[in-house]
């Protein structure tokens, strides 16, 4: 029998970083993996291969609308999608493969199986029980169906599908009807609509990016629609029946309770995602669970078990791969007997549609809700002389404040680079930072970034270039 410092369940970004960083410090550290590769969903069939299809797909896009603009003349690209999927796999392929270098280097064990606990202290996998000191659970999510519809994923079939069959359809779809204007739906809606797709997003709210600022909201989906994509608001889906290569989903109006039907090549669910904890044992073990099916921890990610700690999607909080990475340094800290820590109120989060959006900390609407006095200003990407000269120039930077203290509370983008730009907020944020701090900070010139500095000028006398 194997004993360990440390054993991870679970090979997605919250768990390689958790064993990893274990490893570092010193711990004799296993990954519990039952996928053959490593790298979870993240990296086989999520955000990696996504961006893939983000970017070929945004390079088409620039040769049918913007080459000849800038005089580069001649016949578009045509899609050849077998390669453009084999594209996508090798990225996936490089980035798994690296993660199981990283292991071999670390000297991290990768048990391969699927793992479950069987009692404090001792993970099974396959027929094989270890012994561990310590147990981190980081198993990830799985797609979450549709709340009260009668809908059946099949994406074998590709008619309909969800996110990761989304990734591997056997052709590009005339018609695709997206069920959730959320993150994953837009996302690939866009991937689809670039590459000749009609496509039809169908939303129960009456707002896209449940959550985000409001402000961010109306722009994006008034360039999304403006981008071909067609928007069914306040809409619940009560049904998807699928009959040989078409679907139908059944839909109610929540404004005149009327029902209706669209039909489609391909039907994607895109309605979230739930904490994936299927055969862990965790009922047997007494762990506790929250209402929303969530394992329950402390501020030390530990469970009420003791020696079983939580992190990533299976536990409360954003379901995004960087808040597992935090996580998983930092469990790794605690479990070293270090102090480790995760600043929950800068988090970022990204959409990678073109443009792309980008937010951290508190939107208007939780300031106006705590009746905390604050102060909101915009630049728009309108005056930022490198995003005109780039065809870039929609969106705009917002930056919220402290009415009083001037210091940083959040900052919303949505335009060119907006993933990357946000990272300026972020460590100011973490440093308390005020918006004259960014103000007062050389950028340089012509940079997109010049826009963060303008929206920050604009929460003082006002900025430059507006």
């Amino acid at each position: 029998m194997s004993q360990y410092d440390v054993i991870v369940i679970g090979g997605g970004p919250g768990g390689y970083v958790a064993a990893i960083r274990a490893a570092q410090l010193g711990l004799k550290t296993a990954c519990v993996e039952g996928r053959e590769t490593l790298g979870g969903t993240c990296l086989n069939v999520g955000c990696i291969p996504s961006k893939a299809l983000l970017h070929a797909s945004h390079q088409l896009h620039e040769a049918e609308h913007n080459f000849a603009k800038m005089g580069l003349k001649g016949k578009s690209p045509s899609v050849d999608w077998k390669q453009m999927l084999a594209y996508k796999d090798d990225v996936i392929g490089q980035n798994t493969k690296g993660v199981e270098f990283l292991f071999k280097k670390n000297k991290v064990d990768w048990l391969k199986g699927w793992g479950s606990i069987p009692e404090a202290g001792k993970v099974k996998v396959g027929d094989d029980v270890y012994d561990a000191k310590n147990i981190i659970i980081a198993s990830g999510s799985e797609v979450a169906s549709v709340p009260g519809a009668d809908v059946t994923v099949d994406n074998d079939k590709s008619v309909v599908v969800d996110s990761t069959g989304a990734l591997v359809l056997n052709k590009i779809p005339k018609k695709m009807i997206v069920i959730g204007a959320g993150v994953i739906g837009l996302e690939m809606g866009s991937v689809y609509k670039r590459l000749g797709a009609e496509v039809q997003v169908i939303e129960f709210l009456d707002h896209i990016t449940p959550g985000m600022d409001t402000d961010v909201q109306k722009q994006f989906q008034k360039l999304l629609t403006k981008q071909g994509l067609e928007f069914t608001m306040n809409a619940a889906v009560s049904k998807v029946e699928a009959k040989g290569n078409k679907a139908t989903v059944t839909y109610k109006s929540r404004k005149d309770d009327s029902e209706h039907t669209a039909e489609a090549d391909v039907v994607l669910v895109a309605t979230g995602r739930k904490p994936y904890v299927a055969g862990l044992g965790l009922d047997a073990l007494g762990v506790e669970m929250t209402q929303r099916g969530q394992i329950a921890v402390n501020g030390q990610w530990q469970t009420n078990v003791p020696g079983v700690y939580a992190i990533g999607d299976v536990i409360e909080g954003p379901m995004l791969a960087h808040k597992a990475e935090d996580e998983g340094m930092a469990c790794a800290e605690v479990i070293a007997g270090k102090h480790g820590h995760v600043n929950y109120d800068v988090i970022p989060s990204v959409i990678y549609t073109h443009p792309e959006v980008a937010a951290v900390g508190k939107t208007e609407a939780e300031l106006k809700a705590a009746g905390h006095a604050y102060k909101a200003a915009k630049f728009s990407f309108m005056g930022n002389g490198r995003a005109k000269a780039v065809h870039a120039a929609d969106g705009f930077v917002k930056m919220i404040v402290d009415a009083e203290t001037d210091r940083i509370l959040g900052c919303h983008i949505i335009g060119p680079a907006a993933g990357d730009l946000i990272h300026e907020i972020c460590v100011g944020m973490e440093f308390g930072a005020s918006a004259e701090d960014i103000a007062l900070t050389c950028h340089a010139h012509p940079t997109f970034s010049e826009a963060v500095r303008e929206a920050a000028l604009a929460c003082g006398d006002g900025a430059i270039h507006a």
